[in-house]
């Protein structure tokens, strides 16, 4: 008996054009205004907007993609509960929408990103200097967080760190401890209420980390 020389890629992709084909109109147009935005997403109101459909056909045609396994729901940081964000399930949403390694389910991890502030200045004020290699490296060697940093969301918290006048820059990827108490330790307690301070990004790590 012979076999089918296809493999699993191919065999996905056959039963995902049979999917489709089985799409309606109006769900083909949903479907397709979805795709189009890859890992950014779309809303519901950018959905009727983009295809002229009323709500109760636009309800209607998500939920059947969504049982279908075409498309997704996921919450981005900027939603405030009000729109979720649909995208099809092969892509992933970028840091754009989630927030990055700081952001849970669109929300800030404070629990998060209070222990790693603390880890940073205490391993920082331990060293008197220490660059962003080696506190990644140390925060790594935790196991603090299930998710792994990049060297970027390491900056961007060394540097909301800076803003907060708990660590200074002490070089091109360096930094020193600049706030200490009594007996030359760094005052940690103060930490969980004070801002990261302002990012570039209005996403970011910056006025939206808010510990108060």
């Amino acid at each position: 008996m012979s076999r089918s020389s296809e493999g699993p890629s191919a065999l996905k992709r056959k039963r995902q054009d049979s999917q489709s084909d089985s799409l309606t109109e109006h769900e083909r147009r949903i479907y397709d205004a979805i795709r189009s935005t890859k890992d950014m997403g779309i809303n519901k109101q950018v959905i009727k907007r983009e295809t002229n459909l009323t709500a109760v056909l636009i309800n209607k045609s998500l939920k059947t993609l969504e049982g279908m396994k075409k498309i997704k729901e996921v919450k981005g940081i900027q939603s405030k509960g009000r729109w979720g964000l649909y995208m099809a399930v092969e892509f992933e949403p970028s840091n754009e929408i989630t927030g990055g390694a700081w952001y849970e389910n669109g929300n800030l991890d404070r629990e998060s990103v209070n222990v790693v502030k603390r880890l940073c200045v205490m391993f920082i004020n331990k060293h008197e200097v220490a660059t962003l290699k080696e506190i990644l490296a140390e925060v790594e060697r935790t196991r603090i967080l299930n998710e792994k940093l990049t060297p970027k969301d390491m900056k961007e918290l060394l540097e909301a760190l800076v803003l907060d006048n708990e660590v200074m820059k002490a070089g091109e990827d360096s930094y020193k401890c600049c706030k200490r108490g009594s007996r030359g330790e760094p005052k940690l307690a103060s930490m969980a209420s004070i801002p990261c301070g302002v990012c570039p990004r209005d996403f970011g790590l910056g006025s939206n980390l808010q510990f108060m």
